[in-house]
């Protein structure tokens, strides 16, 4: 099911790894394919507002919501009748999410670079942000609790969520998200999904009667389909946007004393999320390697998910790659920047020190990438496609912005009035000068 790429004897510093893209599995997805959707459908939502999201809706969905907004009821309901279990566990979450969240907290600074002088570093929370929630292959109350907890931690005061309305459900979201949001005290959900939710985020939507029934937000964040991603793309500079979130991804870094009944299971599952997740493992263990792939073989046979499974591990996005040493893999999980990086081996602590490209790692036996997905304390919401080697998971700073507050009496101007003289002078911009000696008469 798994190919094996022999890489022993191949130089895979990070340099020929970025310059030779075949040596490294990857989902070939290109949302630029899809722009030519999206567009019309932002420009509908942005020019006729919630009777689009409706049409929208029915058209891609199905089914035509009662209203645009979630009623407080539906929502209540949908806590009330949640089983017992389920809203425990998600308690759990909730808790481990906001305790780990909380400690990203940046605190302020005052610096006085100089006498009567003052510089202040301030973190100031967004004013509204747009949280999505995707609804497609599965029900996925666990992105409400890492979109939302983070922004409440930062200080958010206006939360929206989206997510896709759902014919079983008589238009509504599904209950469990309906439920989680419910519990997380965020009362503002929307029936709306895909590339329309985006738009609806980004330029607000108004209703026939002229009213603004959604506001538009500052900041977009939450996973997402090519359709989604390929809006977010469309809208950036209108607002914020997290990330153009693509396939999910593992790969598991492991030597020989790795269990590989556990890799099996852990690339397993991760590709049962989608057709085109990306399941790797690099080792420098050819024993190991070919276990893995037998066993993968044997417990993709009895998951529930078989056929997708099948699908994610065959493609051209995953593989099992034997290499040299431990160095070369180090060297293979830099270049690749996974958004979920496993390490199993006789030191994970020293190899993960090494790690400086990955959206995630979850180190040991005990640490499996699903307990990041939800019981972990960590935010899911990762960069995918490589995009780790420049961009975080989702985290309390995201929904914030830094400032900086200036504040110089007259003694601290004049100790530097005549280098701002010089500098705007050398810059032939002489009234940013003039404004600093009109201080001084």
């Amino acid at each position: 099911m798994l190919t094996l790429k022999d890489l022993r004897g191949t130089a895979v510093d990070a340099l020929t790894l970025a310059q030779d893209a075949e040596l490294l599995p990857r989902a070939g997805t290109d949302i630029t394919a899809t722009a030519d959707k999206v567009t019309p459908i932002l420009d509908e939502v942005r020019s006729r507002g919630v009777p689009a999201l409706m049409d929208l809706a029915e058209r891609f969905d199905g089914v035509r919501p009662e209203s645009l907004r979630v009623p407080a009821e539906a929502m209540a309901q949908a806590a009330e009748r949640l089983d017992p279990q389920i809203r425990e566990a998600l308690e759990t979450s909730i808790a481990r999410a906001r305790e780990v969240h909380t400690a990203q907290l940046p605190a302020a600074s005052v610096i006085a670079p100089g006498p009567d002088a003052k510089v202040t570093n301030r973190w100031v929370p967004m004013a509204r942000v747009g949280l999505y929630v995707p609804g497609g292959q599965a029900v996925y109350p666990s992105s409400v609790v890492m979109n939302v907890v983070p922004a409440q931690v930062a200080g958010v005061q206006s939360l929206a969520i989206a997510s896709p309305p759902q014919k079983e459900f008589g238009g509504w979201p599904h209950p469990t998200i309906l439920a989680a949001a419910h519990l997380l005290g965020v009362d503002e959900v929307y029936a709306a999904g895909g590339a329309q939710a985006v738009g609806m985020f980004a330029y607000g939507a108004r209703d026939e009667a002229g009213e603004l029934a959604c506001p538009p937000v500052s900041f977009i964040t939450g996973p997402g389909n090519i359709f989604v991603a390929t809006a977010k793309r469309a809208v950036q500079g209108v607002v914020g946007i997290d990330a153009e979130a693509g396939p999910t991804e593992i790969m598991v870094l492991a030597d020989e004393t790795a269990p590989a009944n556990l890799v099996a299971a852990d690339l397993i599952s991760q590709a049962e999320h989608d057709e085109l997740a990306a399941a790797v493992l690099v080792t420098p263990s050819e024993e190991l390697a070919r276990t893995v792939i037998d066993q993968v073989q044997h417990q993709a046979a009895t998951t529930k998910h078989t056929e997708r499974v099948r699908a994610s591990l065959t493609g051209s996005q995953s593989a099992v790659l034997v290499v040299d040493d431990l160095d070369a893999a180090v060297a293979v999980a830099n270049a690749y920047g996974a958004e979920h990086l496993e390490v199993m081996t006789g030191d994970d602590d020293a190899v993960a020190e090494r790690i400086t490209d990955a959206g995630a790692i979850f180190l040991g036996h005990y640490s499996p990438v699903s307990l990041g997905d939800y019981c972990a304390g960590s935010n899911h919401i990762l960069p995918t496609g490589g995009a780790a080697r420049y961009s975080s998971g989702l985290n309390v700073t995201a929904f914030m912005r830094s400032q900086q507050v200036v504040q110089y009496g007259r003694e601290g101007l004049g100790l530097v009035s005549s280098q701002v003289r010089r500098l705007a002078d050398e810059e032939g911009l002489p009234a940013h000068g003039d404004a600093v000696d009109a201080r001084f008469g």
